[in-house]
């Protein structure tokens, strides 16, 4: 009874939390549920004209939905990067940044649901996945496994860290009995969600361009790569506008993270390159399109060079070690190495895979308005939790969160 007691009135004092704030607070917090209302308009359409107002068609049909899906999957499993040394290896320059890691993984994954559901039209077809209900089809099918998954990756990253702070409210040092198997878990769970979401692709027979044994590796390459940078602009931001301290090294750290894990990507992306061009077969016509155009058609082609060149970029820099220590420097190469295999693990990977069709006609996607609209929500949807969470654990952490008696108690 008395836990339940505690956790009401931790319930309340972090509602008290993330409604009070500075300026810049009330303001960063304003234009997230702006754009998250103009994401609702525009969902709003999509649920009563259909998928038809969104540049997807029978020929292209997963657009910019299950890209960003595709590439926050690898975001949410970055959190492991810094659980695993943080609570097995017992490194303490990482104990800061864990929980942050955590609730961006959180957030990640609500945004995956999110686009998910999107993509599939709108919740009421939800139902067709419910086991019992719908047809889940396991363990046959692959998706299933890919929502069982996502779903567990969720509920660990919750459950993990909700334990640690509920303990920290309390006054209490959390039982590392309690949650290091948890934490264990997660470490091999985070390296599931990816590869079984390779896999999804990789299963595919008629898409040749997927048909790649480097796929579930080079997912986890970017992944470790792209989620740790995310991670390190976040701290920056965190330790500049909040009281929350977060060491160099402990920057640094991540940052070697990042290098090692861009530096492995691009040798995979050149070993695909060779794989493709050498000695190419009409299975390579995706990849032509992708790097060359095809028959005058060339839309991706600004994007995948512009995600080639900062990825390249990006690594250079990192790979110098006093460029990588100077902070500006990284937070600059962290950003653009973000946007680079944003680019090339969604337009990159996704689209190409349906152009040529089987029969070899050449129908390009471009993203409509609607979409942009319902992702830029759905973004600023993941901001809005992760600010949340963020904002509460931090006054748990430096102490000025703590559950006091009075009278009533």
């Amino acid at each position: 009874m008395r836990r339940f007691k505690v956790f009401g009135r931790l319930v309340k004092d972090s509602v008290d939390t993330i409604t009070h704030g500075s300026k810049k607070y009330h303001i960063w917090m304003a234009v997230l549920t702006f754009v998250m209302l103009v994401g609702m308009y525009c969902y709003s359409i999509q649920l009563e004209e259909g998928l038809s107002v969104t540049g997807m068609t029978d020929r292209v049909s997963w657009g910019l939905y299950i890209s960003n899906f595709t590439f926050l999957v690898g975001v949410a499993a970055a959190a492991v990067m810094l659980v695993m040394p943080t609570y097995v290896l017992k490194d303490i320059d990482f104990k800061q940044a864990v929980l942050i890691g955590e609730g961006l993984a959180v957030a990640a994954l609500i945004m995956c649901l999110a686009f998910v559901i999107a993509d599939m039209g709108g919740p009421s077809v939800l139902w067709h996945m419910i086991p019992g209900i719908g047809v889940f089809n396991f363990p046959n099918s692959m998706l299933t496994w890919d929502v069982i998954v996502l779903n567990g990756y969720l509920f660990l990253n919750i459950s993990i860290p909700f334990y640690i702070l509920f303990r920290r409210y309390q006054g209490k040092t959390p039982n590392p009995k309690v949650y290091i198997p948890g934490a264990l878990l997660s470490v091999f769970w985070a390296v599931a969600i990816h590869l079984v979401t390779a896999f999804l692709y990789q299963g595919l027979q008629a898409r040749p361009f997927w048909n790649n044994a480097l796929l579930g590796p080079r997912f986890l390459a970017s992944a470790f790569a792209a989620g740790p940078a995310l991670i390190i602009i976040v701290l920056a931001i965190i330790r500049t506008y909040t009281s929350f301290k977060i060491e160099d090294k402990t920057l640094k750290k991540i940052a070697m993270v990042v290098t090692v894990a861009a530096q492995i990507n691009l040798i995979m992306l050149i070993s695909e390159l060779f794989k493709e061009f050498y000695a190419p077969t009409h299975h390579s016509e995706s990849a032509y399109y992708l790097f060359f155009g095809l028959d005058g058609k060339t839309a991706l082609l600004p994007w995948i060079w512009t995600a080639i060149v900062l990825n390249v970029l990006a690594t250079v820099i990192l790979t110098f070690h006093k460029l990588r220590n100077n902070f500006r420097v990284l937070f600059f190469a962290c950003f653009i190495l973000f946007v680079g295999i944003w680019i090339e693990k969604g337009f990159g990977l996704i689209v190409p895979g349906f152009i040529p069709g089987p029969y070899g006609k050449i129908a390009e996607y471009t993203p409509t308005g609607i979409e942009i609209g319902v992702t830029l929500g759905i973004w600023a949807m993941g901001a809005f939790v992760f600010t949340i969470l963020a904002k509460t654990a931090i006054r748990i952490e430096i102490g000025k969160l703590r559950y006091s008696k009075n009278k009533n108690d």
